[in-house]
């Protein structure tokens, strides 16, 4: 009689294996669902917005969004919407946070969020300092670009404020920018950058990712701009994920400083910038 040829045995996956697959899986849509809560659908309606503003007749150029519109014409509701609007963006930043923390470290340890840096007397002033660095180096770049791809009918009019500017905008405006730098940096680069390393991402991939999200939401002011926003993109995660040699954990607070910033420059600046450069602003 002929020897009996097993049949191939179908790979089982051993308990620690599984655990692993499994907590792997669950990363992966743990990252869609933050991304579907937070700036997904942003980046879906600016490209489409694009889509539409190429098809019509009227040049790119000669069209405008507006980043802080009034939410009612009576100053008490216009405060109460905007507000209400600033709590709800802040809902995913505060998911991830929780996210993120364990029973060893929190979540704000986690993302380098919080004030306190061990053995570092001048810890929040090395992120005050970055963060001026950071704005300084995407800044000036950043508004030549605007101002080179407005002059070239390439980009949207981005109305940033308001001309006439009222005393409680002013505070709105503040939170407005607060708003986009946490949303922006906890999201884009802290939270994700760290699942997708979990998840056993090389670096560049990491950077590449999380700068091509970024720039996919800007869409809607043109592609110099997005392309831009790719450029911020890339440096913002490369500062986080570059390897520090005191071993310490990445810290996104420069970063939200520093596009903090950059939007609080645009948003009560833009009042300035509409009066000397009309034509650009």
């Amino acid at each position: 009689m002929s020897p009996t040829i097993p049949a191939p045995a179908t790979p089982q996956f051993t308990k620690p294996s599984r655990r692993i697959h499994l907590t792997r899986v669950r990363l992966r849509w743990e990252i869609w669902l933050v991304l579907g809560l937070s700036l997904l659908p942003s980046s879906l309606t600016a490209i489409v917005n694009l889509i539409e503003i190429a098809a019509q007749p009227t040049p790119i150029g000669e069209t405008s969004s507006t980043l802080n519109p009034s939410a009612s014409e009576f100053p008490l509701f216009d405060v109460l919407y905007r507000l209400i609007s600033f709590g709800t963006a802040m809902v995913p930043v505060a998911l991830v946070i929780w996210l993120l923390w364990s029973r060893n470290e929190s979540g704000f340890r986690r993302l380098g969020l919080d004030a306190r840096q061990p053995g570092r007397r001048l810890g929040p002033l090395r992120d005050l300092g970055g963060g001026l660095l950071l704005a300084a180096a995407i800044g000036l770049p950043g508004l030549a670009l605007y101002a080179a791809s407005r002059a070239l009918g390439l980009t949207v009019q981005v109305v940033a404020g308001d001309t006439s500017m009222a005393w409680w905008t002013v505070g709105l405006l503040v939170l407005a920018a607060l708003r986009a730098a946490l949303i922006e940096e906890v999201v884009v680069v802290g939270y994700l950058a760290t699942r997708l390393h979990t998840l056993g991402w090389q670096r560049w991939g990491v950077i590449l990712t999380s700068a091509l999200v970024r720039g996919s939401y800007h869409l809607y002011q043109g592609v110099p701009m997005a392309l831009g926003n790719v450029v911020m993109g890339i440096l913002f995660a490369y500062v986080f994920t570059r390897k520090r040699k005191d071993g310490r954990r990445p810290r996104v607070l420069p970063l939200v400083i520093a596009h903090f910033l950059l939007d609080l420059v645009s948003f009560l600046g833009y009042p300035l910038a509409a009066s000397l450069w009309p034509g650009l602003f």
